[in-house]
């Protein structure tokens, strides 16, 4: 007897949207459709509803939920995503009425991370969200929390039996928070050792699926997940970039950021926002070809301010100008590097725009102190490094690596060869 193998079928979904006005829902729907495809589900429809406010029970209308739940039938529609976060009640009430499981953005979303994550902070990050998400939704969910290992919205720790006791999972989160710790200092152990060398970082950010894979493969053969999904990359990645001038800079590719991406998946995904925070340089990539792209280039620029970053060079990169006839058409104008990284275009005069902006790091100098300055030499081996040093008749004669702030200050004591 021969066994053949079935394949399986990506779950139907039917979309869902409440447009209370609060943001453009048309544009967060559609962003939702990529999202669904993301996870691997199929989109076979969506349906919106214009309300003041969610509705307690359904989120939607009453009649509506009576709408959604016939066009499942009619559909055979496996899965509800719904555009906003959902409330244990809701959710609980919608499978009840339509008879279909139901998933709302926030799980959607961590549903997605939970495939991406390849690293293993990455993974703890992941579960550290899930559980985070999941703790003011166990009361009544035994059932629903523990029907795993198939679908959109059910993949990572919820496979073992954490969600049935809260204080195991508040167990689980300290453990994790621990765990993090330990990598948190470990990154900045190397974030330091990067500032010594006088390594500059060039970050790659901008929205989800604008092609930043695609362009940190094409400028330093990282091989870097580069599909066309939103959240493809999810673990930062981190490459030599070597620039025509002949300056090697690290390039850091992060994850994409999508429209209200839920505050603590922001907080467990920090790391990957910290490195793009620590940048000398930030790329921000936008898709040219997306009707949505000054949204987008704001959306990135909001963040990039609020974590702080307004004081470095910001360049605009115009990603996918292939896809876009004319410039006269591109939905953006003005400063910006105009590219193409599947085809290698307008990448040279991208590498002289981050060369343009190169910051003054670490500067190599010799040095003799003289003894009564000491404390100047201390300073220089805390935040500089130290290549060469010996004692002499004169004092320290030192050959050492420098950030600029102390230039002023060891001037009086440089020895010119």
């Amino acid at each position: 007897m021969e066994w053949t193998e079935m394949e399986e079928k990506p779950e139907r979904a039917l979309l869902v949207s409440l447009d209370t006005g609060e943001f453009d829902a048309q544009a967060s729907l559609d962003e939702l459709y990529e999202l669904v495809k993301s996870a691997g589900a199929e989109p076979v429809s969506s349906v919106m509803q214009k309300r003041p406010a969610p509705d307690t029970a359904f989120c939607v209308g009453s009649g509506m939920i009576e709408e959604i739940a016939e066009a499942c039938r009619l559909q055979e529609i496996d899965l509800l995503v719904f555009d906003r976060e959902l409330t244990p009640t809701q959710i609980r009430n919608i499978e009840d009425k339509t008879d279909v499981r139901v998933v709302d953005r926030t799980m959607l979303i961590l549903d997605i991370f939970a495939q991406r994550a390849r690293s293993s902070e990455g993974k703890l990050q992941v579960e550290l969200a899930q559980l985070k998400y999941m703790m003011p939704r166990l009361s009544g969910k035994g059932t629903q929390m523990s029907r795993l290992g198939g679908g959109v919205g059910t993949r990572g720790p919820g496979e073992t039996k954490l969600e049935s006791d809260r204080r195991h999972i508040r167990r689980r989160i300290s453990a994790l928070r621990e765990q993090l710790e330990q990598v948190e200092k470990r990154r900045e152990q190397v974030r330091r050792r990067r500032e010594k060398d006088g390594v500059i970082t060039v970050a790659l950010v901008g929205y989800t699926n604008a092609g930043k894979s695609t362009l940190m493969n094409l400028l330093t053969q990282a091989g870097v997940l580069a599909e066309d999904k939103l959240f493809a990359t999810l673990d930062p990645t981190a490459r030599a970039l070597k620039l025509p001038g002949g300056k090697t800079v690290m390039l850091i590719d992060t994850v994409g950021l999508v429209r209200r991406l839920p505050h603590h998946l922001v907080q467990a995904f920090r790391s990957t926002l910290e490195q793009a925070a620590e940048a000398d340089i930030i790329l921000n990539v936008c898709d040219a070809s997306s009707p949505e792209a000054r949204v987008h280039l704001e959306v990135t620029e909001t963040l990039l301010a609020e974590l702080g970053c307004s004081d470095r060079p910001i360049i605009r990169v115009m990603n996918k100008c292939d896809l876009v006839p004319a410039l006269a058409e591109m939905p953006v104008t003005g400063s910006c590097v105009h590219i193409s990284a599947l085809h290698g275009r307008g990448i040279e005069k991208l590498l002289q725009v981050v060369e343009e902006n190169l910051p003054i790091k670490m500067q190599k100098v010799q040095l003799l102190l003289p003894f009564a300055k000491a404390g100047l030499a201390a300073r220089i081996r805390k935040d500089g490094e130290v290549i060469e040093e010996e004692y002499v008749a004169d004092g320290l004669s030192l050959t050492a690596s420098i950030p600029p702030e102390l230039l002023t200050e060891v001037e009086p004591y440089l020895v010119h060869p």
